[in-house]
């Protein structure tokens, strides 16, 4: 009679270490960032078997090769530039415009506790790469590859490009590249959730109900080589003013604030009359401002509120953007120091220009913009001077190139 018990519990036995091995074998984030990073994820993941394949050996050799060249030409000396010149960063960062661009973010914010995103590109999803074919994980390392040519090479995104790389397979949007520029940035992901912002800036997960006008996005938290956790949030939005009004956005970043801002290759949209919503935020919302010429125009900077510290060499937009050249920026960078990197759609090190805006201490009262002698004067006519050479893409490797 005590036979079927001593079978059931048997069975019970067997069930419980299957469900236990079940859990130990689960994907982890950090793997899957590893994975899609062209790094070896750790000895017991699922993902080792997919390591063996010859396309992500090949996809792992490249990628070693590809950030092994931006950090000795890029990043390394960002953070060395970010080491001497930002002397007390706050603990939170904003990046307007910024795509999945957390590289850069890290770059010049390295000691930031808090990173904020905000772009139009979608956040996507990253799926178990073990229930997925051998060929659309290839075709994912492929679209990844894709989606990083320009900023590789550049330090920008290509927007209308990335649009299509992003929306093309099961591994899509935002957070796949945020992936992989976490784990090559020497980051440990511990989780990552799904969230959505109310219109009020409240934030809301899981079957919360966030309400009209949400703004979806992800809350990536991750430490870094010191232990210390920190948090990434990506939210898709419309930075025009309609969205920005009509959104929870900025009433969020406002709970986090003030902080240091980035930006960079921002499409010149910060000069438009329909952005100023976004614009006017960062003035009053930063302690500190690093941007190249494409980001808020100097026009409105109140120069009693701010310090400049210009650097590098100003040459003007590239022929992308008609009737952005600004006479005052140019002034300001006859003074400017050098930079040993290049930086926007001006690439090359030595035309790239970046400002440093350091907000005066308690100069919030200050008269505005408009009464000061940054003020653009009315438009007039100026002899045609020849451009600078438009930046040539490399040779193409293994990226498909962006022209």
């Amino acid at each position: 009679m005590f036979r079927p018990v001593r079978i059931l519990a048997a069975a019970l036995a067997l069930m419980a270490a299957a469900i236990s091995s079940a859990r130990a074998a689960e994907v982890t984030f950090d793997d899957t960032a590893r994975f899609l990073a062209g790094m070896q994820p750790s000895a017991d993941s699922p993902l080792v078997a997919l390591t063996r394949d010859p396309s992500w050996q090949h996809h792992a050799k490249f990628f070693d090769g590809a950030f092994a060249q931006l950090e000795q030409r890029q990043l390394s000396k960002i953070r060395s530039w970010s080491d001497v010149n930002l002397a007390a960063p706050r603990p939170t960062m904003f990046y307007f415009f910024s795509g999945p661009d957390f590289l850069y973010a890290n770059a010049f914010y390295s000691r930031a506790s808090t990173y904020v995103l905000g772009a139009l590109e979608p956040a996507g999803a990253v799926p178990d790469l073990t229930r997925l074919t051998r060929g659309s994980v290839n075709a994912a390392l492929y679209n990844v590859e894709r989606s990083l040519g320009s900023i590789l090479s550049f330090s920008f995104f290509i927007t209308k490009q990335m649009k299509v790389d992003l929306h093309a397979n099961q591994v899509n949007g935002t957070l796949p590249i945020l992936y992989v520029f976490m784990a090559r940035s020497g980051k440990t992901i511990r989780n990552v959730e799904t969230v959505a912002l109310d219109n009020k800036g409240g934030v809301h997960t899981g079957n919360d109900n966030p309400g009209p006008n949400a703004t979806r996005g992800v809350r990536i938290t991750f430490a870094g080589a010191d232990g210390e956790a920190r948090t990434l949030y990506y939210f898709s939005t419309d930075l025009s003013n309609s969205g920005a009004r009509a959104a929870g956005f900025l009433k969020f970043c406002e709970t986090l604030g003030p902080g240091n801002s980035l930006l960079k290759s921002a499409s010149y949209l910060l000069h438009a009359g329909n952005f100023t919503v976004a614009r006017d935020w960062l003035l009053a919302n930063s302690a500190t401002i690093i941007q190249d010429d494409s980001g808020v125009p100097l026009a409105n900077y109140n120069p009693r509120q701010w310090r400049f510290f210009p650097f590098g060499r100003y040459l003007g937009p590239i022929n992308e953007f008609p009737g952005r050249y600004q006479e005052r920026y140019a002034e300001l960078f006859t003074r400017a120091q050098p930079i040993d990197f290049g930086v926007g759609y001006r690439w090359r090190m030595h035309e790239s220009n970046l400002l440093l805006s350091v907000k005066i201490p308690g100069s919030e009262l200050a008269p505005t913009a408009e009464t000061t002698s940054f003020a653009e004067p009315p438009p007039k006519p100026r002899p045609k001077r020849p451009r600078p050479p438009e930046p040539i893409p490399p040779p193409p490797g293994r990226f498909f190139w962006f022209r």
